[in-house]
């Protein structure tokens, strides 16, 4: 099969034309809803579309966690569950599948991503330490504040620019990293948070150089250095497609290569695993495995089970092996691309280039009439889905947050609404439909006038925060 996208094959005379690789088997039926229902569910969720019922969703984007669609091969996996307090057979697959494919020595299940941003925050950060990333995600800075870090934003300036067409914006500026570090010393310097790929930043890669040159700079310094390897896979993918030297290379062999550079990982298994639920926390070093053998029974489970039923380990190591193959992620990343050019093709502002897992709409462009304090990307999300019942999220001020210790708002330069595609789960005619929605929205882009929240729990905001209306 030619690497060719969908969109840029299906534009080529006398070229046949790409499809999914794998045929469908079972069907859930959507509700299609009124735009008076929308406007009552939308008022009830508080322009919050974390709060919308999913019976009321007709085109649900508003996540790739935990909404894959599983394999045959998946859904016979958990009939094999060992349900097993101690030593599951399920557990020992999944280990031995995370050390063959990723490469680390030690494996801890945890119920998902978070579970293992927890245990690595509390056994590696010490109060007041400094915790350097390629930009921040909302779960993984918290859990690091609250084991008393600072996280420092240490990725290349490109990633704050939603235009830029930099082919790796998810990469580390070295210069910025090597500050941080000396600003206050290697040992008040944590560890090195390195995510592939970079999703506040629009799903963009980080290139194998980069993770290659980090990992030297860490090494000089003794600090250590830690991969979210959530989207690892489809981060692999544009390596093999744009960097010099990889276009031979399989995803796997990139992956492990890739891994090999950083001393542990954590991972969300329910986005590249293809489960709805489940992740791992995997390292090398034999002391801090100990340390977090210690942990993980506090907060998950036992160390062969954490937080995870036998069954849903067994998924996960399917769909470990499964999320490495080439045609699987030809169409994984051709889907999501097939979405960006449909509306770069109507002038939609968008990030660029297109990223592995999601359109992120660029609401400050789409509103330049907000001021941020009125939440363009929350507004833009709620109007997606008054037109059409898509339901996408907010990835702008309000998922930033506040600064812990002054109160402020963080303002992020990114004002971002995302439209995230779920694995092996919508067609290509979904796709059309979502950007004829957001193609409509658009047009009538000068009538928004943005919201104020109205309620905002302590934690994680954009979860559970709720808006209303700004008036004329």
């Amino acid at each position: 099969m030619t690497t060719d996208t969908p969109r840029t094959m299906g534009q080529q005379f006398g070229r046949r034309s790409w499809a999914e690789p794998w045929k469908i088997k079972m069907v859930e039926p959507l509700n299609m809803t009124t735009r008076d229902q929308r406007v009552r569910a939308m008022a009830e969720a508080g322009y919050n579309t974390f709060l919308l019922r999913s019976e009321d969703v007709y085109i649900d984007l508003l996540t790739d966690s935990g909404t894959s669609a599983m394999s045959d091969r998946q859904w016979a996996g958990l009939l094999l569950g060992d349900e097993a307090y101690a030593g599951s057979r399920n557990f020992y697959h999944l280990e031995e599948v995370v050390r063959r494919i990723y490469g680390y020595r030690h494996v801890l299940p945890t119920h998902q991503g978070r579970g293992a941003e927890h245990l690595i925050s509390r056994a590696a950060i010490q109060p007041g330490q400094r915790v350097p990333g390629n930009m921040y995600f909302t779960t993984t800075r918290l859990h690091q504040e609250l084991a008393g870090g600072h996280f420092v934003d240490v990725i290349i300036d490109e990633a704050h620019d939603p235009a830029s067409q930099h082919l790796f914006k998810g990469n580390i500026d070295l210069g910025k990293l090597e500050q941080a570090i000396q600003a206050v010393g290697p040992a008040q310097v944590a560890y090195v948070s390195l995510a592939a790929t970079v999703n506040m930043a629009g799903g963009q890669p980080v290139s194998m150089a980069n993770a290659r040159e980090v990992r030297a700079l860490c090494h000089r310094h003794g600090v250590r250095l830690f991969l979210d390897a959530t989207r690892l896979m489809e981060n692999a993918f544009f390596i093999q497609e744009r960097e010099p030297g990889y276009e031979g290379r399989s995803i796997a062999e990139i992956a492990a290569e890739f891994c090999g550079y950083a001393d542990g990982a954590w991972m969300s298994a329910k986005k590249d695993s293809l489960v709805n639920i489940g992740g791992w926390l995997a390292v090398n070093d034999d002391e801090l495995y100990q340390e977090l053998c210690n942990l993980v029974v506090v907060y998950e489970g036992l160390h062969t089970y954490g937080g995870m039923a036998g069954r849903d380990m067994e998924a996960m190591a399917i769909g470990i092996e499964e999320s490495a193959r080439e045609d699987h992620l030809r169409s994984r990343i051709g889907q999501v691309r097939y979405l960006g050019e449909l509306l770069l093709d109507w002038g939609v502002p968008i990030v660029q280039p297109v990223g592995g897992h999601a359109i992120f709409l660029d609401a400050r462009r789409f509103y330049p009439q907000l001021p941020q304090d009125a939440f363009p990307a929350q507004t833009l999300a709620a109007e997606l889905y008054l037109d059409s019942g898509v339901r996408s999220m907010e990835r702008g001020i309000a998922s930033a947050g506040r600064d812990p210790k002054t109160g402020d708002h963080h303002r992020p330069a990114l004002e971002l609404t995302r439209l995230t595609i779920p694995r092996r789960v919508y067609t290509q005619a979904h796709m059309d439909v979502v950007a004829e929605s957001v193609k409509a929205v658009y047009d009538r882009r000068e009538e928004a006038r943005g919201l104020r929240m109205v309620f905002e729990p302590k934690y994680l905001r954009f979860f559970q925060a709720r808006f209303e209306p700004l008036c004329d």
